[in-house]
């Protein structure tokens, strides 16, 4: 679980996970509420889908994968933009951990590149980290 490290009580993230595969935001999901049993999550199965999402609704931070059929991460990532929704953090979580990939969304504005497989504790200092930027910004 996620430790404050201020006397303000620590929100509740609300958290997008984006990826074509059933079965990887399962586990996605799992290792979330795993480290912050707290956590809200919301499951979108490609770009359109989260686009529809994040138009209902306000989310802390979008984990989206790379390659997805329809409209891929970095699609996603840009439409984010486009449409002004800068407060959401965006993370990566992608079995492609190639520099060429990294290079095409380092101008996206992505806090984290998670590679696939990855153990737990990479998913616990994510969500510090979400929660201290949430922290600064208010």
């Amino acid at each position: 679980m996620i430790e404050a490290h201020s006397s303000e009580p620590q929100r509740r993230l609300s958290l997008l996970v984006v990826d074509d595969s059933a079965m990887m935001r399962v586990m996605i999901r799992r290792a979330l509420t795993l480290a912050a049993p707290d956590c809200e999550v919301t499951e979108a199965a490609n770009g359109f889908d989260a686009l529809e999402v994040l138009g209902a609704r306000s989310f802390d931070a979008v984990l989206t994968d790379i390659n997805m059929p329809g409209m891929n991460g970095p699609q996603l990532l840009r439409e984010i933009d486009k449409r002004g929704w800068h407060h959401v953090r965006r993370v990566v979580i992608s079995t492609d951990g190639s520099d060429a990939r990294r290079e095409e969304i380092q101008d996206l504005g992505v806090m984290a590149y998670i590679t696939k497989p990855f153990p737990p504790e990479v998913v616990r200092d994510l969500l510090e980290r979400i929660q201290e930027s949430d922290n600064g910004a208010h």
